[in-house]
């Protein structure tokens, strides 16, 4: 079976977000970034484990965009940090709750095995293996990946193909969301195209003179003993690339500050760090980011009827960690709730239409 353009988009942006081998960057040494802090167990799916683990515990890697970062973070107008910020501007998870008659709409895979109801296929790494002409397995949803289809017409959506029996096409879907995870389809359209998540700006404006190519000490035993000892408190880092990649380029870090006084923790860190540096406030610490992933696992491992199929970490900025999922319901809110809503950003496959 070929990949859908879902896994495609999954793996597309977990690469974007992290690059492991660019000459010109201080490259991050895992082991020394991961020691005396207990690693994020492996529970996200297959072939995102790596690069979620590596994302949420080294340095992280922004490439180049092309563009300059706006608004910049002024750090002089930093100068004090609440206990746990906000996230700014963020869409509200509360836009995304579907109940038992609202109209909602998905996009993606839609799989039809004999003798059962048709389903949309919630977006999921795959492994890719490659069979001999006729001997590729029947194509399958993972289970709590499916979301049943009523009254969908298989025979108009375009490019069905079939394995072993089993019909699989690609399709947009708009009808009745019902109670036992069903849809009653109305409207069938072609499949959205992904749409491609983008990166982060640099967060600091540039100095007098603008980014300038400089040695850095990102690796050495100070600054990672500094940043295991400021966990609770520090997000990162994260490699931004605000000229380019090519060899020589300037290559500035990123630290976020999630808690305390930023100029007091910037000063703190420049007693141990040679190189350019940003210092911004975010959401999310590591520490933060390590409880939410754990908090989110429990749930995955004991609550499988939530629909939860991937989350943990956070993104390129310290902001609310993602939580992907089958739809959010009331359920799956008032299970997430303890963990912090203003702290997760769900991204339901199951989308209301308003």
């Amino acid at each position: 079976m070929n990949p859908t353009d879902e896994v495609d988009d999954l793996l597309r942006r977990a690469g974007a977000r992290w690059r492991a081998d660019q000459p010109s960057a201080p490259e991050p040494d895992l082991d020394r970034m991961l020691a005396g802090r207990r690693r994020p167990r492996a529970w996200v799916p297959a072939l995102a484990a790596a690069s979620v683990a590596a994302i949420a515990a080294a340095a992280l890697t922004v490439l180049p965009g092309g563009r300059e970062p706006t608004p910049p973070v002024a750090e002089s107008n930093q100068s004090q940090t609440p206990q746990l910020r906000t996230a700014q501007a963020a869409p509200s998870n509360d836009d995304l709750l579907v109940r038992p008659g609202d109209r909602v709409q998905v996009s993606g895979e839609i799989i039809a095995e004999p003798g059962k109801a048709p389903v949309f296929c919630t977006p999921h790494v795959t492994t890719l293996v490659g069979y001999l002409p006729g001997k590729a397995p029947a194509p399958s949803c993972p289970e709590g990946f499916g979301v049943t289809l009523k009254g969908v017409d298989l025979d108009r959506i375009a490019g069905m193909t079939t394995t072993k029996g089993v019909r699989v096409g690609r399709a947009t879907l708009i009808g009745i969301w019902g109670a036992d995870r069903s849809i009653e389809v109305q409207e069938q359209e072609a499949p959205a195209a992904p749409v491609e998540e983008p990166l982060p700006p640099l967060p600091c404006a540039a100095p007098a003179g603008g980014w300038v190519s400089k040695p850095s000490n990102l690796n050495s035993a100070a600054v990672t003993s500094f940043l295991a000892a400021h966990a609770d408190q520090a997000f990162g880092p994260v490699l931004h690339y605000p000229k380019g990649s090519s060899r020589g380029a300037p290559v500035v870090v990123m630290i976020g500050v999630a808690r305390g006084d930023l100029n007091a923790f910037k000063a703190a860190f420049e007693k141990v760090y040679d190189g350019n540096l940003c210092v911004t406030p975010v959401l999310l610490s590591r520490a933060d980011s390590e409880r939410i992933s754990n908090q989110v696992g429990d749930l995955m491992s004991t609550r499988k009827e939530l629909g939860i199929t991937m989350g943990g970490g956070t993104g390129m900025d310290g902001g609310p960690s993602p939580v992907q999922l089958v739809a959010y319901t009331e359920e799956v809110k008032t299970a997430l709730t303890p963990i912090g809503l203003d702290l997760l950003r769900v991204e339901p496959a199951v989308k209301p239409v308003r």
